[in-house]
Formats: C-alpha cells, structure tokens, sequence
C-alpha cells in the first residue's frame, strides 16, 4: 500500500501544485496590493470585534477553529519532516509560503463569508458553496465536496492521531507490544487510540457550538504555552540564534539536499501546516458572525501568521538549535546525522528529542502533552470541515444517517492511524491535502477572472473604513457579485 500512496503523491504533489501555490500566493499578494502587511494592524483589531449568535460563532471563535485546523501535527511532526528531508533551508521556504500563502487565505476565507448560507439554524459555506454559486459549475463543487469529506474524514485525521501516538510512545515507552489482525504494536498506542477515540466522539455528537467553546479555549492556551517553551530554549541559546537563520536563509538557495527538495518539502509542510490555499479555513471563516465579508477575510490571514510564523519557526529553531535532526532525501543517503539513523522522520521525534536535550524527560512528556492538544483539536476541525461538505450534498441528495455515518468512519480513521506506521500515514495525508489544494486554488483563480467577489469587497471594506463609518455593510449587488443571497436579504 505504501508504494502506490507514493506513486500517487509523485503526480499529486509534482512541482506543478509547488509553484502553483506559491504563484497564487504571489499573485494575490500583488492583486490585494499586499493586503497581508497593509492591514495587519486591522487583523488583530478585528479578532475581538465581533460576537456569536443563534446562527454563527464569534470571529475569534471562528479563527480558533481554523486554527485548531492549521496548528496541529504539521507544527511538531511536519517542520521536523520539512528539516528532515529537505534541509534546513525548507523552513525558509515555509516562510515564503506563509507570508506569500496570508494573502490566499484572505481570498478564500472571504469567499467563504461572501457566498454562505443558512442551513437547519446555523451558517455554512465553503469552497463547495462558493465554487457552484459564483463559478456556476455545480459538478466541480461536488467533486471538491466529496474529495473534502474523503480528506478530512479518512486521510488526514490518521495524521493526527498517528503523532500522537508516535509521541506518547516516545514519552511513555512502548516494551509491551500485542499483535492482532490490524498488525503490531504498543500497548502504550492501543491506549492512547482508545483515550482519543472516546473524548473526539463526546465532542463531535456535541455539534459545530461544542466545538467551537473547545477549541477557543485550548488552542490560544497550548499555542502560548508551546511557544514560551520554544523562547525559553532560543534564549539560554540566544548567541546561537543568528547563526541558525543564516544557516536557514543559506540553505534555502544552496541546500545541503538540493534547492529542489528545500523548496519541494519547505512548500508542502507549509501548505499542510498553515492551510493557506488548500480550502479548510474557508468553512470556518463561513460559520462566524460578522458585519462585512472581508473581516473575517483579515482574520483568517492572521491565522496563517500565528500557525506558521510563530509555532512552526518555535519548533523549527528549537530543532536547530539542538542540533537534534538528521537530513536524509527521500532518494539519497544521510547527509546529516546527528541522531541515530532509526530515528523517524515522519514524526514527532526530532521536537521531543530537542527539548529533552535541554529539559530531561521533561522535554518529551511536554511535546506529548502539547501533541495531544494540538492534534486533537484538528481532528474536531477536520469533522466540521467534512460535515459541512456532508451538508452541501444534503441540499441535493440524502443519505439517512450520514452525519451518523461520518462521524463512527472519522473515529475509525482516528483509531487506525494512531496505531500504524508514520509513513503510511503521512502519505495518505498528503494526498488529502493535494487533492483539496488543487481543486480549491484553481477554483479560487478562475473566480477572480470572472469577477474578482474577494477583491471587490476588500476595497468597499477599505472605503467604509476611510469613511469611518461605525457599521459596517455589504450589498453584493451595488458591487455587482451575484448570487450572495445571504447578504442580499
């Protein structure tokens, strides 16, 4: 199986989506005359401005939902996978991603707003939403919904899980092995499935406002706590830290495993991690309450900087500073070795092993614990993402039960990744992620083309917000973006 999940990634994940993203992000950058610096000061304001309702969660609310989203295992796991098989010079081009990647996100989460709607008390929308209304192309917008629901309720949630097993059988040990029909492993894996499976699925039969309650509490505590760790090693290492950026700036154009690899693995952990392009954040961007489509548009930019310009750079400098990683490619020998050649790539060993480098045991537990959250709270954004494209295809067709169905097919998902190998998971996580990154960019390109609704509605909010009005408003047609029905009544 692991052969062919690879053979797939090969095309999915060819240089073609790599510079696609980045160009996107580019383009968009330039369009929205770099709407990611200009407004910064704008974000952070909007983060606070608005509240929940009956039928939609706070701005914040929705941010931490995109984040519970973009801060997950591509933080810990994937910036060590990124440095591991592409060199250090692959956080540089994460970087590049990220800034470049704000603006796309601004794009589609707005896009999101723009074109939701009212479903059975509560809002939805979504690339799927956004593609048939705007694009007309009702076919395409079902096949990114189904692609959506197969990513997010089978593929990526084995991701997650598989880390945080990886991780507490690093932290806790895993002597005590059992061998059944799904293969063989730890006792220590088979009870953290068991403990992960029980609390998703208290979570998600509790609806889209549990979740929302959760994550906006746990993911703000454990970013910060995460990234205090990550300043207090950078900080009894302080003298190091130049060194280490030149190192990863030098890298990225003349990296130790070619530019190719830098670039290659740089762009698709930064894309795994931050989301930016790949059509999840605009499901919670849809959900939140606000006054125009271009706030919640700011805020969802913001996200990317959070995700990937604070927690991947806290885990990437820590890694590096350590010394704690191995660069081996994918086609080539070990060029650097400064662990054991068993220690996984595809995992969280490199973070737990840095910070207990510096804090003990301490260090491992501590990485376990923050994995666990982090994780966790992907996998109940994962669930809203694919029930809200379950949702898009009850408007046409039902199926008794479905969101019954999605849910026992995303905890067995859950289960299965926490106890299998990392590679096959991953690997089938990147599919997932290519598949919707594809679907959604292009869909996002050619809606500019045919009537710019995103950038249309950052210059009426720009314009309101020179005129200083108090209230904000959004009148689709006076800007003339159809079929934003929402909005028009």
């Amino acid at each position: 199986m692991q052969y062919y999940v690879s053979i797939i990634n090969s095309y999915i994940w060819s240089e073609a989506l790599i510079y696609l993203a980045l160009g996107t992000g580019l383009f968009f950058s330039i369009m929205s005359r770099f709407v990611q610096v200009r407004m910064f000061r704008e974000m952070i304001r909007l983060l606070f401005s608005s509240k929940e309702s009956d039928k939609g969660i706070s701005s914040f609310q929705a941010l931490a939902v995109s984040l519970s989203g973009r801060v997950g295992t591509g933080n810990i796991a994937g910036v060590a996978a990124a440095i591991g098989f592409g060199g250090p010079g692959a956080v540089f081009w994460m970087w590049v991603v990220a800034f470049l990647g704000a603006s796309t996100a601004y794009v589609e989460s707005a896009l999101g707003q723009i074109y939701k709607e009212v479903d059975e008390g509560q809002y939805r929308g979504g690339p799927a939403y956004y593609i048939e209304k705007a694009m007309g192309q009702k076919w395409y917008a079902w096949i990114f919904a189904i692609s959506t629901i197969i990513a997010t309720g089978l593929l990526l949630p084995g991701v997650q899980s598989n880390s945080i097993g990886n991780a507490a059988e690093i932290a806790f040990g895993g002597e005590t092995m059992i061998t059944s029909f799904l293969g063989t492993f730890s006792m220590t894996k088979l009870v953290t499935a068991i403990t992960v499976v029980a609390v998703l699925g208290f979570i998600i039969f509790g609806g889209v406002k549990r979740i929302a309650h959760v994550t906006q509490i746990v993911v703000p505590f454990m970013a910060i706590a995460y990234i205090l760790m990550a300043l207090f090693i950078i900080g009894i290492n302080i003298t190091q830290l130049p060194g280490i950026v030149a190192m990863i700036v030098t890298d990225a154009f003349t990296p130790m495993a070619g530019v190719g690899a830098a670039i290659g693995w740089g762009v698709k952990r930064g894309v795994y991690s931050n989301e930016a392009g790949q059509g999840t954040g605009p499901h919670a961007a849809a959900a939140s309450e606000v006054e125009h489509p271009a706030q919640q548009g700011l805020v969802q930019a913001f996200s990317v900087y959070i995700d990937t310009l604070f927690v991947c750079s806290a885990t990437a400098f820590m890694i590096l500073i350590t010394g704690a990683y191995n660069v081996h490619p994918n086609d080539g020998a070990m060029i650097v070795q400064n662990l054991p050649a068993e220690t996984i790539i595809d995992s969280p060993a490199f973070t737990q092993l840095a910070l207990e480098s510096v804090m003990g045991g301490f260090g491992k537990t501590f990485v376990a614990v923050a994995l666990f959250f982090f994780a966790f709270t992907t996998l109940l954004a994962y669930y809203y993402i694919a029930e809200t494209n379950v949702a898009y295809i009850r408007r046409t067709f039902r199926i008794p039960y479905e969101l019954t169905i999605l849910k026992i097919a995303l905890m067995v998902s859950v289960f299965y990744g926490a106890i299998r190998t990392a590679t096959l998971a991953w690997g089938l996580g990147d599919i997932g992620v290519g598949l919707m990154a594809w679907l959604n960019i292009i869909g996002i390109l050619i809606l500019f083309l045919m009537g710019r609704p995103a950038m249309k509605a950052l210059t009426d909010y720009e314009q309101q917000r020179k005129a200083g009005v108090e209230t904000y408003t959004f009148d689709p047609e006076k800007l003339g973006i159809k079929n934003a029905d929402f909005w028009k009544k």
